[in-house]
């Protein structure tokens, strides 16, 4: 029955364009979640992420979904160039703390937090899958340290969020 309901979730990711409301220049909503890393869960503070530097938030429909755990991967595997390149990855979904602990371990490999959007947050960024209330779709934004939207990447396809991301993080400087 949960692989019903994981294909039913990726197909929807996968069913039209989704749209992004905040464009570059736009305050990034600031909020306060639990979040995990590591398999440890912890309070997860946007503004207090942005004292470090730019932060990669990415926004993705349900962990362990195909093409979740493919995006989770990729983002892992270019954690240590979002590092050199001065920002913090943070992936937010709808799923409870308790999968993402897991998922943080298994899909993110331990090298980035993933927290829980709430229903709030979600319409905040405008990033409601609308085929199903309360998912996110996919969209990636790259926040600057001011707090500003840097840049915006929407697609239900996981291939360029993280190439794009990385660019526009890139092209802050350090």
């Amino acid at each position: 029955m949960k692989w019903i309901a994981a294909v039913l979730v990726s197909a929807l990711c996968l069913s039209g364009p989704a749209m992004a409301a905040l464009a570059a220049g736009e305050k990034a909503p600031d909020f306060t979640t639990r979040g995990a890393l590591a398999g440890k869960v912890f309070t997860l503070n946007l503004a207090e992420q942005l004292k470090h530097g730019p932060v990669v938030l990415y926004f993705f429909p349900a962990a362990f979904t195909p093409g979740c755990t493919i995006e989770a991967h990729e983002f892992a595997e270019a954690s240590a160039a979002f590092k050199k390149a001065g920002a913090k990855i943070i992936g937010l979904s709808a799923d409870p703390i308790e999968k993402l602990q897991k998922f943080s371990v298994e899909a993110c490999r331990n090298t980035f937090a993933v927290a829980t959007a709430k229903p709030d947050v979600i319409t905040a960024y405008d990033v409601t899958l609308p085929q199903r209330a309360g998912l996110s779709n996919r969209t990636s934004y790259v926040i600057a340290q001011s707090g500003r939207v840097a840049y915006t990447y929407s697609d239900p396809n996981p291939a360029d969020h993280v190439r794009n991301t990385l660019a526009a993080v890139k092209s802050l400087g350090k």
